[in-house]
């Protein structure tokens, strides 16, 4: 499959369209992103999200790479510890699972984020015409669009600071947990790949030994062996080029392959 360019300024075709919701948090995790769409209360949580409007599960699913990074900081309601940020002014890349919704579906995801009611469309026309838009003070309340793929906008959320202005929390074992198993879910990275990932992470770096990464993660992966097939020659997984919104493919050990839900 490839992807097509996609330029960020003065493309608002997709509004009533379908729109990638790019996750890179627990959301990664598929079962984790169902409560959102058709509502419920995960085992162990001690929230019951409303679900959306329209509660069908997503048309596909990809592994995709963001430009900048995640962090952990303040303080998650729902899980304690850490909350998962996106910065797209951080070094590297960001590992991250796009789902294909409705912008409807992902006006009802971005709501319940928000803490707010899932009831209203969100316009979207700053956000695609610029790339960001505020829709308010709070943790997940900004809108970025990190790029398109093929011919639909990829739009996530976040924080309206930068990493370098709050201070950052460690996660939550069980929250790392869940964001690990969406990693493996979406990436298909064996045990060593994900720990050296998520042990970089500021607000796990300086936080977190790598053997404590490594003990959070033991029960779900075994360090050293390939938790994912071995990926064919030639898979690709698609990385957002930040300053174009363009898309760009490259070879990588971890697998690519298009999913369908």
């Amino acid at each position: 499959m490839a992807a097509r360019p996609g330029g960020r300024t003065g493309d608002t075709r997709s509004v009533t369209e379908l729109v990638w919701y790019v996750a890179y948090g627990s959301n990664m995790h598929a079962d984790r992103l169902r409560y959102y769409l058709a509502g419920g209360r995960p085992v162990g949580a001690a929230r019951t999200y409303p679900g959306c409007r329209d509660p069908r599960p997503p048309r596909r699913t990809m592994p995709v790479f963001l430009p900048g990074g995640v962090y952990f900081a303040l303080e998650s309601r729902t899980w304690t510890g850490g909350m998962a940020f996106y910065d797209p002014t951080l070094p590297g890349r960001a590992a991250a699972r796009a789902y294909l919704l409705t912008a409807g579906q992902f006006a009802d995801v971005a709501a319940q984020e928000m803490a707010r009611h899932p009831d209203v469309d969100l316009d979207l026309t700053e956000v695609l015409t610029t790339g960001r838009a505020c829709l308010g003070p709070g943790r997940y309340e900004t809108l970025v669009r990190p790029g398109d793929l093929d011919g639909h906008p990829m739009l996530t959320f976040t924080a309206p600071w930068s990493c370098a202005d709050v201070e950052p929390n460690p996660p939550a074992a069980r929250y790392l947990g869940m964001i690990a198993s969406g990693l493996y879910e979406a990436h298909g990275w064996d045990a060593d790949t994900l720990v050296a990932y998520l042990a970089e992470r500021p607000g796990v770096r300086g936080h977190w030994t790598t053997d404590r990464v490594v003990d959070t993660l033991t029960g779900r992966f075994r360090r050293g062996a390939a938790v994912a097939p071995t990926p064919r020659a030639g898979n690709r997984t698609p990385i957002a080029t930040g300053k174009t919104g363009n898309q760009e493919f490259v070879r990588n050990n971890h697998r690519g392959a298009e999913r369908n839900s």
